[in-house]
């Protein structure tokens, strides 16, 4: 891939996509190729053909998805299902058809089983069933990957994934009914500060324990990667180290400076009880990521601030 190459970033305004984007400017690569959903309806076959035959990207970081959080997944099922297969196989079929030189496909780390053993290999892919609440975006996933290696065997299409562990960062979704765990976190304990609140409640029981990386540290990895990684499968990204989703609530709490208490809402889903993943592929290539779990959420705490304006 080279400087003047033709990138298309899909997804460029969410999490990952932003973070692409600013990396890949950082580094020279100036000719991105960007829209936004009302430009293009990644669910709209027609409309994306269209868009790689006029283009004609050189190579493509696929991070659009439809995401959300146990709620949202375990709630908008067929709408997680059906959004995420149509803009995958839209991209990748599109990126075939126009000759894309390399395509990097982000899946995530729910699309291992719900119970498998612990740090969770590539290898583990398929060898039990998955949690129930996040099924239908897993498997859309799964589909992902499967068909970046179907194009790989029949069509000689040099298409890479990678699984990335649950991920944070300054263009989170911070929405209190459809964001993940630490978003969902940050705003509350921010809130709640500002607020004067007595109390902040947790989901569940808070002892599943998770996996963070900074969406900065992804994009490093997946830069990396189109440069570096030319085979099928996919490779796990993280950071090898998961805590607690309570001890991470608590730091959180600490980092905010928030004095009140923690209450956890018994009523509500646990989800996938560990899902730490193996690195050694990763780390065997040669990368390994640079930002900790404290300085990740301190700086992402400052930006949802400045964002929501709060003043405490």
């Amino acid at each position: 891939m080279k400087k003047e190459s033709k990138i298309f970033v899909s997804g460029h305004r969410g999490l990952v996509g932003s973070s692409l984007v600013r990396k890949l400017n950082a580094e020279g690569y100036k000719n991105l190729l960007l829209r936004t959903s009302s430009e293009l309806d990644l669910r709209d076959q027609q409309a994306v053909a269209s868009f790689f035959e006029k283009e004609k990207p050189d190579f493509v970081f696929h991070a659009a998805a439809k995401v959300g959080g146990i709620m949202a997944n375990n709630t908008y099922r067929a709408v997680f299902i059906y959004d995420n297969l149509m803009i995958q196989s839209n991209v990748i079929h599109s990126a075939w058809k126009t000759g894309v030189q390399k395509l990097l496909f982000l899946g995530s780390s729910c699309i291992y089983p719900k119970i498998a053993p612990q740090p969770l290999k590539e290898s583990y892919l398929l060898t039990g069933e998955l949690e129930p609440s996040n099924e239908p975006y897993a498997i859309a996933k799964i589909a992902g990957i499967k068909m970046c290696d179907a194009y790989r065997a029949q069509y000689g299409c040099n298409f890479i994934s990678v699984m990335p562990t649950n991920l944070y960062g300054p263009d989170d979704n911070f929405d209190p009914q459809n964001s993940h765990v630490l978003p969902a976190l940050i705003r509350k304990f921010c809130e709640a500060k500002e607020n004067n609140a007595a109390s902040v409640t947790l989901w569940g029981t808070g002892k599943p324990m998770r996996e963070f990386m900074h969406a900065d540290d992804l994009s490093d990895a997946c830069l990396f990667l189109m440069l570096n990684y030319n085979e099928g499968g996919f490779v796990n990204i993280g950071t090898g180290t998961d805590l607690e989703i309570r001890e991470i609530a608590h730091l959180v709490k600490k980092i905010v400076g928030y004095n009140g208490e923690i209450v956890h809402d018994l009523s509500k889903p646990d989800g996938t009880p560990r899902k730490q993943l193996d690195l050694s592929r990763l780390h065997s290539l040669g990368w390994k990521h640079s930002i900790s779990l404290e300085d990740g959420i301190r700086s992402t705490v400052e930006s949802f601030r400045k964002k929501m304006k709060l003043t405490y």
